[in-house]
């Protein structure tokens, strides 16, 4: 585990990119469409690691605010992990690092606004790793075929 560096661009665009397109847990709907764009996107988090391994990317989370001001304290995630090393437990040591992350940025709580309910893996994981849920929210998440699904939000002090 390791902050981004520059040269890692492509390889977490192509990573970020997959995980959108599957339409099943990011909320975008287009990926990011040059090595500028995701650039400047990582850029713009307080922090983004990558899981590597021989100088390959395997993985990646972005960790900032949840929103502004008086709940700046308040932090959010988003992970990736490539299709080809998932199971492996590498999401495990992206939440891990970005746990320690969030306590040295200052944050107080990780909070997941949006964790669609038949990603049976992620809220197992959570779960595992000590989050809370705070509720659930009916049928507010598009997929890919039209259909909606349910949103799970988890908390985990910091």
């Amino acid at each position: 585990m390791r902050p981004f560096q520059y040269q890692d661009i492509t390889a977490m665009r192509k990573i970020w990119n997959d995980v959108v397109e599957e339409g099943n847990s990011f909320p975008q709907e287009t990926g990011l469409q040059s090595d500028d764009e995701a650039l400047k996107f990582f850029e713009g988090q307080t922090y983004t690691g990558v899981a590597e391994e021989n100088g390959k990317v395997l993985g990646l989370y972005i960790l900032h605010p949840n929103n502004i001001g008086r709940c700046s304290s308040i932090a959010n995630a988003s992970y990736a992990v490539s299709r080809e090393t998932r199971g492996k437990g590498i999401g495990k040591q992206l939440i891990l690092d970005c746990l320690a992350q969030g306590t040295a940025h200052g944050f107080h709580v990780l909070q997941f606004n949006a964790v669609v309910k038949s990603n049976a893996g992620a809220i197992h994981l959570y779960e595992k790793l000590g989050f809370e849920r705070l509720g659930e929210i009916p049928k507010c998440f598009r997929k890919n075929d039209g259909t909606y699904e349910n949103l799970i939000l988890f908390f985990h002090k910091l």
